[in-house]
């Protein structure tokens, strides 16, 4: 297996062999350590989103679908309406744990669908056709994923340098992930890039994932800071910037991790392309403009004491801790996704996906 192959094919989230627990890993503990939970409470499947062991919109995605198979198999002995109560309850509680990304409810609703579509069946036999559904949402992502890299890849060339931020790539999704899938399959395939990864403060998955992920497969990567983006760009060191996203609203506007707006302001301003990438199941339609995504705030000591021995700011300070922000459309070349690169105006362009979709 190439050093590329090690880190596209990682099982960051699978079902255990007996189909008992899933299995992830952990992704607080790298890069220092590869450590692997086994999870089938559903405490613990709440927990493992909400402290981001796992994270990143699609992998969030599988994970609960996996989530609800697994706890549902240990309710097989309740008739229907008990099933489906104690079922939708789960569901709920599952999607209180992380608002902002919408892969999130959109694979938790996939999977209640399945229930309320076979009232008629056996509760084992739903069970079974949850697990079904659980490997069919997995199975999507890969190709979905393995598509956005081939459009992504499009808008490269040879030797090009990319300017990233956070992270999304295979332990993010599956397979080569979004916005770094492009580098992956590109290297796959002989080609040479450079990346800058914006370091993404506070809890670091720029520096912790991004720059793990690439230097492993063997891509030229040099880490910064945040407030770093504005210098490497004014030095005409990036070519383009490739970003993921958690939810896009049907304007074009989208929500991604803390810091995005800024790396696309400051593309628009030194005219440098700025994309983001991530599959359909990312797109709202029913979300008309970022304005209207809810923003996740986050535990402010994941600013103040997370990554130090002593704290770096006084215990009675405020902090302010939003996990996302939202790029306001207008800073967007592009939208690259599974089923095409859409471009300007949006509100066309990301309708027409799902109008091809009906036909």
């Amino acid at each position: 297996m190439s050093e590329v192959d090690k880190v596209t094919h990682v099982q960051n989230v699978r079902l255990s062999e007996d189909r008992s627990s899933i299995i992830i890993i952990d992704q607080t503990q790298l890069p220092n350590r590869q450590i692997f939970l086994s999870i089938n409470e559903e405490k613990k499947c709440y927990d493992a989103i909400r402290l981001l062991q796992i994270r990143g919109a699609p992998a969030i995605g599988i994970f609960a679908g996996y989530s609800m198979y697994v706890l549902s198999k240990q309710h097989q002995d309740l008739p229907y309406d008990a099933f489906l109560k104690q079922f939708q309850k789960q569901k709920e509680y599952l999607n209180s744990s992380r608002p902002t990304a919408v892969n999130l409810s959109w694979a938790l609703k996939r999977m209640e669908r399945v229930v309320i579509d076979h009232p008629s069946l056996t509760v084992s036999e739903i069970v079974e056709l949850l697990g079904t559904e659980a490997e069919n949402i997995h199975q999507e992502d890969i190709e979905m994923c393995t598509r956005i890299s081939e459009y992504g890849l499009s808008l490269l060339h040879e030797g090009d340098t990319i300017l990233t931020h956070c992270n999304a790539g295979p332990l993010a999704t599956s397979r080569y992930g979004t916005a770094t899938g492009p580098i992956f399959l590109g290297k796959e395939r002989g080609m040479n890039f450079k990346v800058f990864s914006d370091e993404t403060r506070p809890l670091l998955q720029g520096a912790r994932l991004t720059s793990y992920e690439l230097q492993n497969a063997g891509v030229d990567v040099t880490l910064i800071c945040d407030n770093m983006a504005s210098l490497v760009m004014r030095n005409g060191w990036i070519d383009v910037c490739f970003v993921g996203c958690d939810r896009i609203a049907a304007n074009g506007d989208f929500a991604n991790k803390i810091g995005t707006s800024g790396v696309a302001i400051l593309a628009k301003h030194y005219g440098i392309p700025f994309y983001t990438l991530g599959p359909t199941s990312t797109i709202d339609l029913n979300t008309p403009t970022g304005n209207d995504i809810h923003i996740e705030l986050r535990d402010p000591d994941e600013i103040k004491t997370m990554w130090y021995k002593e704290p770096m700011a006084l215990k009675e300070v405020k902090c302010y801790n939003p996990s996302f922000d939202v790029t306001d459309h207008s800073l967007v070349t592009g939208i690259v996704t599974e089923k095409g690169i859409c471009y300007p105006p949006y509100t066309d362009s990301l309708k027409k996906l799902f109008t091809k979709e009906e036909d």
